[in-house]
């Protein structure tokens, strides 16, 4: 019989798997760590060099990712995977995920998938920790996407820490057009979003707060 929790292409858990994995380390309050890995301009890569390519690079990142923790690696989203590992603190996962991260980019997973051209494989990280960060499954998960995606503004290619939550811009504060605008601005200048943010808000304080 078929597991419906198990990714086809992987054989990686899949997002339900690893929402239980959590639970139930919560449950049993147990500090747990969790890492949320994205491959960088994968869907350049799907659509430049097809998706077979896509397919087999990912096979091949899975099989790295079971190296470090064959138990409690999964495929969370077409290109996303998470790790997560109880009794692990924040720091300790952030550096196991650094090591992490420059070793599939130099461990040669471009030629290894077939690769023609010469543009490096990469991936974005975010980590939390409960219960520092969050003491639910949703909550923990949604920290350590917002920590990557920070990671992502900053470039990519790099592993991201929970942000204070008071330097979280609310992106309900601002309609679809003003954050559009935004997007732009931060590209031509060459930007994170969130400096951008920053630096508005700081114009804001030295203005009024006298």
């Amino acid at each position: 019989m078929v597991d419906q929790h198990i990714d086809a292409l992987t054989q990686l858990g899949d997002r339900f798997r690893l929402e239980t994995f959590l639970e139930e380390c919560m449950t049993a309050d147990l500090p747990v760590a969790l890492a949320l890995l994205d491959v960088d301009r994968f869907l350049e890569i799907n659509e430049t060099l097809g998706r077979e390519t896509g397919d087999r690079m990912l096979t091949i990142i899975a099989e790295l990712l079971k190296e470090v923790d064959a138990a409690h690696v999964y495929r969370v989203s077409g290109d996303e995977f998470a790790i997560a590992a109880s009794g692990e603190t924040l720091e300790h996962m952030f550096l196991r995920m650094e090591s992490l991260r420059s070793t599939l980019q130099a461990v040669g997973v471009r030629e290894a998938a077939g690769w023609k051209d010469v543009r490096p494989l990469t991936i974005t990280i975010g980590v939390a920790q409960c219960p520092r960060d969050n003491k639910e499954v949703q909550g923990l998960i949604k920290i350590a996407t917002a920590a990557m995606w920070g990671a992502k503004e900053l470039g990519g290619n790099r592993v991201g820490l929970p942000q204070p939550e008071e330097m979280v811009m609310k992106s309900s504060y601002y309609s679809s057009a003003r954050l559009r605008r935004l997007k732009l601005l931060a590209e031509k200048e060459g930007r994170a979003e969130s400096v951008l943010l920053r630096e508005a808000l700081d114009d804001l304080l030295k203005k009024y707060d006298r």
